[in-house]
């Protein structure tokens, strides 16, 4: 430990030293009324990238780019530097002859991390390496930090996240994700339109936080001198816009759980839900698969994804699986044969499932689900017909009112979606939400309560309706081999720390 604070002393005076030093390259270019600040803009014309993609076309041309140096080789009258910009990095040859002097003294005393400007001709290296013979550089911002070193990158996590801007720097692997990211929203977006969906927001700031079982953020306002909530779904307000005649709406946004944070969820994160009028679960099970279909084909070119080794194919049939099958497949139990709590308590203690005071026969079917079956479902599957105990806003099956019409779709052992065919019964969702606010009072703090409003929009009357929501963090995380939620979220929620 010793030694190792005495390698901390020598290298932070030496890094402070370095930042000095580029302050006082700063303070000489104002005072000779160079501030590169004070440039307005850059009139860029071409990318790294797409000049190497169409080299035969632009060789011999001339090019403007624009973007940081992340590397420099100064060889007397000539020098050779790599610019990064959106695209990738290329190189450019910097020769005092074709820039004049002035202009190769004040390169010569750029820094690493400077985001430059560079006009000139596109040609090939006899090395072969396609690059800017430079006319002209322009300093366009100076860079007063040191970035990581170029050969070890960032690679601590938490730092990561923390510096997301260094991050994107540094691992063009990481800016390749988000990219894609934007891409998939984008891609989603093109599929519901072209299927009669009108993309709407909704309040993220609520009296009532309902449509999930979850713990939500609390808040106040001022101007009203009352409590409100951070959305934990966006469902009951959309159901309200089917009920006013929209039949097929959309919502793509933040919604916020007050819970734990692991690999899988952040406090924040990205919801969307869909609601269809005229159509139930069997139609949202229609529509996931083709929207997976059309998103991964579109942004990856094919619908067979490999994440973390494992190969699933969005091409073939999704399975469909009742959850009652799916527990008597995996555990062993048959949940047909269980027709008391009491029962279903003396099987949970037989299969060392544990179960909370408050829970029903039906949220003991979920624990088992829970323990026994998600592990197993890698490749795409709805687990369909849950217990009416776990699913507060579903229709009931009409055969079997101990069960709802409801699904979940699950890829790599993880939720990805959640659907139901909605219920639209005024009276029997009034009893849904009292036994809500029963377990609520048996503290159950994840349990919905009463929405009056809600209550009132059904009453107008709202039709036979199919709903959905996705997970987007992990469908991103999926579709672009990410380990965690943390790496398809830009700014992902940290502990500050001072704390």
């Amino acid at each position: 430990m010793a030694e190792q604070n005495k390698v901390q002393n020598v290298q932070e005076p030496d890094i402070n030293q370095l930042r000095k030093v580029r302050r006082e390259k700063l303070a000489e270019l104002q005072a000779n009324g160079k501030d590169p600040f004070q440039i307005m803009k850059y009139d860029q014309d071409a990318h790294s990238q797409t000049i190497k993609d169409n080299f035969e076309e632009l060789e011999g041309k001339k090019v403007s780019i624009a973007g940081r140096i992340m590397s420099k080789r100064v060889m007397g009258k000539a020098s050779f530097c790599h610019v990064q910009d959106l695209e990738g990095t290329i190189q450019s040859y910097v020769a005092r002859d074709c820039v004049g002097e002035e202009e190769y003294k004040e390169f010569k005393r750029m820094d690493i991390g400077d985001i430059v400007g560079i006009k000139g001709e596109v040609f090939r290296t006899k090395m072969g390496e396609i690059s800017i013979h430079a006319e002209e550089v322009t300093l366009l911002s100076k860079s007063l930090q040191i970035l990581p070193e170029k050969y070890h990158g960032l690679t601590n996590t938490d730092l990561r996240y923390r510096q997301r801007y260094v991050d994107l720097v540094m691992n063009p692997e990481v800016k390749d994700t988000f990219i894609k990211r934007s891409k998939i929203i984008s891609s989603i977006r093109r599929y519901l339109d072209g299927q009669g969906f009108l993309e709407v927001e909704t309040p993220m700031l609520v009296a009532n936080a309902g449509g999930a079982a979850a713990r939500p953020f609390i808040t106040h306002s001022n101007a009203l001198g009352e409590d409100f909530k951070l959305r934990i779904s966006l469902e009951l307000y959309l159901k309200r816009l089917i009920v006013g005649g929209m039949e097929r709406v959309y919502e793509i946004g933040r919604v916020f759980r007050n819970e734990g944070v692991d690999t899988r969820h952040n406090p924040e994160f990205t919801l969307m839900e869909l609601y269809q009028a005229y159509t139930d679960y069997n139609g949202m099970m229609d529509l996931t698969e083709n929207l997976y279909r059309h998103v991964a084909q579109e942004v990856l070119g094919t619908t067979v994804i490999t994440y973390n080794g494992i190969e699933m194919d969005l091409g073939k049939p999704f399975e469909r699986i009742t959850m009652v099958d799916a527990v008597k497949k995996y555990s062993g139990v048959d949940w047909n044969e269980i027709h008391t709590l009491e029962e279903a308590q003396a099987v949970a203690k037989e299969h060392h499932v544990e179960y909370e005071k408050h829970h029903k026969k039906g949220d003991i079917l979920n624990l088992f689900f829970e323990e026994f079956v998600e592990e197993h479902l890698v490749q795409p599957t709805f687990v369909m017909d849950h217990p009416i105990e776990i699913s507060p806003l579903t229709k009931k099956k009409p055969e079997n009112p101990e069960y709802v019409e409801r699904f979940e779709f699950f890829m790599n052992g993880w939720e990805m979606a959640n659907a139901y065919s909605e219920l639209n019964d005024p009276i029997d969702q009034r009893e849904r939400f009292k036994d809500q606010e029963a377990q609520l009072a048996q503290g159950n703090e994840e349990a919905n309560t009463t929405d009056e409003d809600f209550l009132n929009a059904l009453e107008i009357g709202m039709p036979p309706t199919g709903g959905i929501g996705f997970g987007i963090d992990r469908m991103c995380m999926l579709l672009t081999d990410s380990a965690a939620i943390r790496d398809v979220l830009l700014f992902p929620t940290m502990k500050s720390l001072d704390k």
